[in-house]
């Protein structure tokens, strides 16, 4: 929780969040299926390791920069949700359509079993599976993808793209409705220091009110009796 004497935000705590979770292993997965698939494809690689890459990071920095900027956290969580969903996935599905394999329908026995693996980090050997090789849970991934068929390999991967795009699409909305109930930095400081002033009046204000210099000079009779005045008073009345 956040606490109410500061101004900073809630931040941090990104490893706990499971679309972090999930991403982190899309990226390790990533890494041995283009080491499989792509051994001399060095752009290939790049583009897609890259991609994955900046999921995992984005949602970090995203993570760190909510301190002091909600709009930043958000924009940084977008950017790991385009280059997830705009990007590494449509490299895993043109894989499947240069090579003549099937992308898998949501509803297919094998997407429905492989998204059940993929949900928990380990799975006891009493789940079935109709590939030929079996994943044991979200974190036998990257291993999975090194010996699977390639299209149970493509699609498993594809599978685990969509749960962290759906993930992060959440994350967005809920970060959103934060922002919009509670605010951001700049409101809340902007809050914080309303409120002190409230508490603490202007010390100027203070200060002015207790002085009493001006009383006493308007006290000081000593120049309305000062005897060179009425004399100046009888010269004016001589002359007229």
């Amino acid at each position: 929780m956040n606490d109410s004497s500061q101004s900073f935000l809630p931040s941090g705590g990104y490893r706990n969040l499971i679309s972090y979770k999930i991403t982190l292993v899309i990226h390790e997965a990533t890494i041995a299926f283009c080491e499989r698939f792509y051994p001399r494809d060095y752009r290939q690689t790049s583009q897609m390791v890259q991609a994955a890459r900046s999921g995992v990071r984005n949602i970090s920095e995203g993570s760190g920069a909510a301190a002091t900027s909600r709009q930043s956290e958000m924009h940084l969580t977008n950017v790991a949700l385009a280059s997830l969903a705009d990007e590494l996935l449509q490299d895993y599905e043109t894989f499947l359509a240069h090579r003549g394999l099937g992308l898998w329908e949501r509803d297919d026995p094998r997407t429905l079993d492989i998204r059940q693996r993929l949900r928990v980090d380990r799975i006891g050997t009493t789940a079935t599976s109709t590939s030929m090789v079996e994943c044991w849970g979200l974190h036998d991934l990257p291993r999975y993808v090194r010996y699977a068929s390639p299209e149970d390999a493509a699609n498993a991967m594809i599978c685990a793209i969509h749960q962290a795009t759906y993930l992060l699409r959440r994350q967005l909305r809920a970060q959103d409705a934060a922002f919009q109930k509670e605010g951001g930095f700049r409101e809340n400081l902007f809050k914080r220091r309303r409120e002190q002033r409230k508490r603490q009046p202007d010390a100027s204000d203070r200060s002015d009110a207790s002085d009493g210099s001006d009383r006493s000079d308007r006290s000081d009779g000593s120049d309305r009796s000062d005897g060179s005045d009425r004399s100046d008073t009888s010269d004016r009345s001589d002359a007229r």
